[in-house]
């Protein structure tokens, strides 16, 4: 255990784990997805016991599978546009910064609670969390602070379930007004994902915090704001990475696959530009 006791989390603010305990488990198989030492090095560090969180070995691979799609479309965009700002909306423990590299003419952030950023900072070297900013996301004012003129990339990793539909239409709306141009990816959640997180064991440590209703159609954010525009809906399900996964999950990948609707139905990852 810490020598430093953590603060205390709320049960919304504790949710972070479910993440970087399945960042760390991808870690530790011999082929992992995304290969996060760092979340590994965090829960070995505090002790935290995982195993309480009943994490499937599928679940593990699927959170690091998202995670990876996530870095890769902030590192292509900070590629063309190597004086953008970066926004992580519900970062956690995550050290995207790590994995992403963002050039140094860009401004990486990562956005939670201040709670969940004083964890950061006893948790995360410097270099994995150049700009932590405290605040909840769905307070209008956090974004005050940040240029308006230069483009921006944001991504949030799992924060879309802990958010009502009109809270997240707000977020996006506040986003899109606030930088002149950019993009949005996060994961997507279908309805039958949502049901379907009642009813097994790894999702019940969601289930009370979480208040999304799900999302079938990926156009259905371009209702949000005329700026929106879909760039891609990436199913999982036909990435490369599932030819490394274990027999029986490629196998249901790949049977799933084919079909749009059924891939939806799993881990989906949405992407927009604005």
């Amino acid at each position: 255990m810490m020598a430093t006791p953590l603060p205390a989390l709320t049960p919304l603010q504790d949710t972070l784990w479910l993440t970087l305990c399945g960042r760390a488990l991808d870690n530790r198989l011999p082929r992992p997805v995304l290969g996060d030492r760092m979340a590994d090095e965090i829960v070995r560090k505090v002790g935290y016991d995982y195993g309480k969180l009943h994490i499937p070995s599928s679940s593990a691979l699927y959170i690091a599978h998202r995670a990876r799609k996530l870095d890769e479309i902030a590192r292509r965009f900070l590629a063309r546009h190597p004086d953008a700002i970066g926004l992580d909306l519900g970062a956690g423990l995550d050290s995207r910064a790590l994995r992403v590299a963002p050039p140094p003419t860009a401004a990486w952030h990562d956005v939670d609670f201040p709670e969940v950023v004083a964890a950061r900072r006893r948790l995360l070297p410097e270099d994995a969390r150049p700009h932590d900013l405290a605040a909840d996301v769905t307070d209008p004012a956090w974004l005050d602070g940040l240029p308006t003129d230069r483009p921006a990339v944001i991504v949030a990793d799992g924060l879309i379930a802990f958010l009502s539909l009109e809270e997240m239409i707000a977020l996006v709306n506040r986003l899109i007004g606030h930088f002149p141009t950019g993009e949005i990816a996060f994961n997507g959640y279908s309805r039958f994902a949502v049901w379907a997180q009642k009813r097994v064991a790894v999702g019940r440590n969601v289930v009370d915090v979480s208040k999304f209703p799900g999302l079938d159609d990926p156009r259905e954010p371009e209702r949000w704001h005329p700026k929106l525009k879909l760039v891609k809906e990436v199913l999982m399900t036909r990435e490369p990475e599932v030819a490394g996964f274990p027999a029986w999950l490629r196998l249901m990948n790949r049977l799933t696959a084919p079909s749009a609707a059924l891939s939806r139905k799993g881990n989906v990852v949405l992407h927009y530009r604005f």
